[in-house]
């Protein structure tokens, strides 16, 4: 797996990285789903240097251009609910993307620190020989990606393999690199080292699906 971990290099995604941590400021959901949104666009921004592209001839008001585009191919799977935001981020740069939605969910059978993942509902059209980009905001476990991404392969081989968190464990990315191909990218805002017996990133920053829509039953 070849791994971008953004937050190496100082930039303003420090500060993105830092509202979506700090408690006093996760209060404010909208700005919480607007900070994870803008990290994707960052993760996005930094993705697209590694695709492909071909030239095109471009028509202005005054004469012509060529110009490298990037190939229309790309498909944006994210895992509900906390998914959204990372993916509306991901689509106001890939705005023609095709998109896919995955429901997975951590079960507790026993009502103790146990689970399994469950995937219930997956809409995505045909992923084969396209760029397929996951978006899943925390990289904990590592558990829901693989399951995920056992599941959609019955909707094809993709040619390229992206995965897009902002922040993610050790071990996590540790168990995906087991389970994925050699040359999927993974595309990461911040990584900490340490999961509680809960199976939480730890400072991390909480839930993300309820500090971004508020809590579940």
């Amino acid at each position: 797996m070849i791994i971008h971990h953004l937050e190496k290099t100082n930039s303003i995604l420090n500060q993105f990285i830092a509202e979506i941590r700090e408690v006093s400021v996760q209060k404010d959901a909208m700005r919480f789903r607007r900070n994870i949104e803008r990290i994707g666009e960052i993760l996005g921004y930094e993705l697209s240097k590694t695709l492909k592209y071909s030239s095109e001839n471009i028509t202005t008001p005054l004469g012509a251009k060529k110009s490298f585009l990037p190939i229309k191919n790309i498909v944006l799977g994210s895992i509900l609910r906390a998914g959204l935001p990372l993916h509306q981020g991901l689509l106001n740069y890939f705005d023609d993307a095709e998109n896919a939605f995955i429901s997975a969910y951590r079960n507790h059978p026993n009502n103790d620190a146990e689970f399994e993942i469950v995937v219930e509902y997956f809409a995505s059209p045909s992923i084969d020989d396209k760029v397929l980009i996951l978006a899943d905001p925390m990289l904990a476990t590592g558990q829901s990606l693989v399951s995920v991404f056992k599941a959609i392969q019955k909707y094809g081989n993709p040619k390229e393999l992206h995965i897009v968190c902002v922040i993610g464990s050790t071990e996590g990315i540790d168990f995906i690199k087991k389970h994925f191909p050699e040359n999927t990218h993974l595309w990461i805002a911040a990584i900490d080292d340490e999961l509680n017996d809960k199976g939480y990133i730890v400072p991390g920053l909480g839930d993300a699906g309820d500090l971004a829509f508020g809590t579940k039953l």
